[in-house]
């Protein structure tokens, strides 16, 4: 008869051996842990005093960190938008353009160049709105070989140096940036009444933001009044000679831009418009109308100089309106390495000692009215989640004193938050408040656990102190790895320094670090102060 015996692979001390960290973590715990513990638990008044101003702390660092809505796309593209002065013909608009290409071409790191002069390019950026139709613009779409939050930045700066030297049109460089549509960052919007009025508080406003440092791109739409043709017809003397008001407005209209008479079609196919006006070499003039003579109702022909008289009056390229109120808005870009919502904050300082007629205001929009709206909205939803985690906590620990310790460890963590985007140099960005939002929902389990393990450890007959104590010793460890678990996740996509994800990630490390060690010692503090009831098994 074989007898096969069963050698075990592992001894038993093998079997139930921990690794050297954890043995380490387990025996130098409680010499650090422990004692730190106890002298809070003693002094709960003090502690909490700390934590608290902690927090305060941390929150007044807000301004300092600063706010802004969503970052630059970091994209290996970007646009050049040429907009020549009132009047300009085409071919001084494609002049302007070509010699942005030459200043392109130049540059090392430019991949290709698409232009279109007359009108934008087709939208290649899900927010950017290309702009109707006009002589008098144009743009250039550039593509890179690749892109670098360091060596672009230069590039891009003196790219826009080298165009700002061009006299004949003003030429923006512009790079895409993520979030909804708006007209610049920096938008100062003027409403009231009068054109005129408007017109002298933009100058105003205009002078503001080009005196504000970190400002460019300062685009006032009614810097340049507009000289428009105006012919007074005397209807007395028209109608005495039978010529109508129309005949004399068809007539101005044919003998300067031309009537529309029929349609010439080619052999293709092809429809093309036969217009009939003044034969003239080159652009028309106001000296044109001398030669004009309009048609009476016996068919005579009388000079339209004895009907009528020709003016010039000032006119507004644009009337915009918001809210159906007549308005103005003067834009700015922000230069590189200028946060957005300090530069505005400037501005707002420089116009608050204007004095501005009644009846007219100036109203900020740009980010900073994309931001309420946006922030507003999610305001909501943030209000909405925290009300739904606390109904969760109550009816989890039928207590609200139970619920009040969980939650506690919400502002710490928070405050972590804030500090770590200070640390990277990031803003507090539409990125960065999910961050937080997520940041709340990992809080709450770890401080659930804690609080739990109390509970029933005191539900087992265990003192207060002693359970508190207890309890900290036994869940810290696995808070401590889970939360550098997490950490070592998040690290590389904090490290990468994108714009759009990096602060969402050092707000939950700066979170999970701050939670991590101090709400271990405020949280057990918080439950012996407000220690719930429990029922002894």
């Amino acid at each position: 008869m074989l007898r096969h015996s069963a050698t075990p692979l592992l001894s038993r001390d093998k079997q139930t051996a921990s690794p050297r960290f954890l043995q380490a973590s387990e025996r130098g715990l409680p010499g650090i842990y422990d004692p730190l513990l106890v002298w809070a638990l003693r002094r709960p008044a003090r502690s909490l005093a700390l934590g608290a101003a902690f927090v305060a702390l941390s929150f007044a660092l807000v301004p300092v960190v600063g706010f802004s809505l969503f970052p630059g796309a970091e994209t290996p593209q970007f646009r050049v938008d040429i907009t020549a002065p009132e009047g300009a013909s085409i071919a001084a608009t494609d002049s302007a353009a070509r010699f942005a290409e030459r200043v392109l071409g130049r540059r090392a790191g430019v991949r290709a160049i698409y232009t279109s002069v007359g009108h934008d390019n087709p939208r290649i950026y899900y927010n950017v709105a290309s702009r109707t139709d006009d002589p008098r613009i144009g743009q250039l779409f550039v593509l890179l070989h690749r892109y670098d939050p360091g060596a672009t930045a230069r590039l891009l700066d003196s790219v826009r140096a080298e165009l700002a030297s061009y006299p004949g049109a003003e030429m923006a460089l512009r790079e895409f940036e993520n979030g909804p549509p708006i007209d610049a960052p920096i938008a100062m919007r003027i409403e009231g009444a009068s054109l005129d009025s408007l017109r002298a508080i933009a100058a105003q406003v205009e002078d503001a933001l080009k005196a504000t440092p970190g400002t460019e791109y300062v685009t006032n739409p009614v810097r340049l009044a507009r000289t428009d043709l105006r012919v007074v017809i005397d209807r007395a003397k028209a109608g005495l000679l039978g010529i109508p008001t129309v005949e004399i407005d068809r007539t101005v209209r044919l003998g300067l831009a031309g009537l529309e008479t029929g349609t010439l079609r080619e052999g293709a196919g092809d429809a093309r418009p036969i217009v009939v006006r003044l034969a003239r070499a080159g652009r028309a003039s106001p000296a044109e109308l001398e030669r004009v003579h309009v048609s009476s109702m016996s068919g005579s022909l009388t000079p339209l100089a004895q009907v009528a008289d020709v003016e010039f009056e000032r006119a507004v390229s644009e009337i915009q309106r918001h809210n159906r109120v007549r308005s103005v808005t003067v834009t700015a870009n922000v230069r590189t390495g200028y946060n957005t919502d300090r530069v505005t904050r400037q501005v707002l300082a420089r116009l608050a000692p204007l004095a501005l007629p009644s009846g007219y205001g100036i109203v900020p929009a740009g980010e900073i009215e994309s931001r309420q709206e946006s922030f507003g909205d999610m305001g909501g939803a943030i209000i909405v989640a925290t009300f739904a985690i606390l109904a969760i906590l109550v009816l989890e620990f039928r207590t609200f004193r139970s619920t009040l310790i969980v939650a506690s460890v919400i502002p710490l963590g928070l405050a972590g938050g804030i500090l770590a985007l200070l640390f990277a140099g990031q803003t507090l960005s539409f990125a960065a408040t999910i961050g937080f939002v997520a940041l709340v929902g990992i809080e709450i389990k770890t401080s659930i656990l804690l609080v739990d393990l109390t509970n029933r450890l005191r539900a087992e007959g265990m003192g207060l102190e002693d359970a508190i104590r207890r309890a900290g010793e036994v869940r810290f460890l696995p808070i401590v790895l889970t939360s550098m678990t997490a950490i070592g996740g998040l690290l590389p996509i904090a490290l990468q320094g994108s714009g759009l994800y990096s602060p969402l990630a050092w707000v939950i490390i700066g979170g999970l670090v701050s939670s991590t060690l101090l709400a271990r010692i405020v949280t057990p503090v918080m439950y012996k102060v407000v220690a719930p009831a429990v029922q002894h098994a």
